[in-house]
């Protein structure tokens, strides 16, 4: 399976830090947000990783985790050279990923705890479909929110006025290679960029959107209380040393 991690955006509620750096490399705890993320494909198994972001950061991505080796992983970049919404940037993952191949894709912004690596396991034997990861919250009101069937997703309600369920999509999600076929159906919104709720409500169409309950902690750390909270969850995350793979025997110790 492959991983995608989305790292563009211009992370407006975050200013003024992120008129300096995008804001994925912005401290959490120990270590850059973009770390959680990579390591999180990486406890579950997937190695091969696509990390897309804007022109004007992606030479800090590259000084910063270079090819993936000290990380366990191979990295690769692509550009998104302009903001044109979630499902537009996961469209330049499509020749990455190869026809039959399964994809599971992250916002480098959604940090959590639960393990990924069971569902990925679960997804990979699975023919088709996608899968999405939700978590109870507060005010469902500002995000999407699911209107559940059994196992299923019936379909996805952005930000409803009267939510169905406590429950919001968060930032984690799992696809076949079709994902790159529906992309390609979607209109941009009024907003007038390519939402990942449209394409996830094709799949809901099809009867082939399941999900799974996140039963730890997540935060969608893209303003300040939430980073700092990020930041006080993750503040004793182990060292990198003791999950990235040992440098050679000429290194520092």
């Amino acid at each position: 399976m492959k991983g995608v991690i989305l790292a563009g955006g211009t992370g407006t509620r975050l200013r003024p830090l992120t008129k300096m750096i995008n804001k994925h490399l912005l401290p959490v705890g120990k270590y850059p947000m973009i770390y959680y993320g990579i390591e999180k494909l990486r406890a579950a198994g997937i190695t091969d990783i696509l990390l897309i972001t804007g022109k004007h950061s992606i030479s800090l991505y590259t000084e910063f985790l270079g090819s993936g080796k000290e990380w366990g992983v191979n990295i690769s970049y692509k550009i998104q050279e302009e903001a044109g919404g979630i499902a537009d940037a996961l469209e330049l993952a499509h020749n990455f990923v190869h026809p039959g191949e399964k994809l599971l894709v992250l916002l480098g912004d959604n940090l959590f705890e639960d393990s990924l690596a069971g569902y990925v396991k679960q997804f990979e034997a699975q023919p088709e479909g996608a899968k999405v990861f939700l978590k109870e919250v507060e005010d469902a009101r500002r995000y999407g929110v699911p209107v559940m069937e059994g196992d299923l997703i019936k379909r996805i309600e952005e930000k409803p006025e009267h939510p169905q369920s406590s429950y919001c999509v968060t930032g984690i999600y799992l696809y076949d290679s079709t994902v790159f076929d529906l992309i390609k159906t979607v209109e941009p919104s009024a907003r007038g960029e390519m939402e990942i709720t449209d394409v996830n409500n094709l799949y809901a169409m099809q009867g082939k959107l399941s999900y799974h309950l996140l039963t730890g902690w997540w935060i969608d750390a893209g303003t300040f209380p939430s980073w700092f909270e990020a930041s006080d969850k993750l503040r004793e995350y182990p060292n990198v040393e003791a999950a990235a793979p040992k440098s050679g025997a000429g290194d520092d110790k």
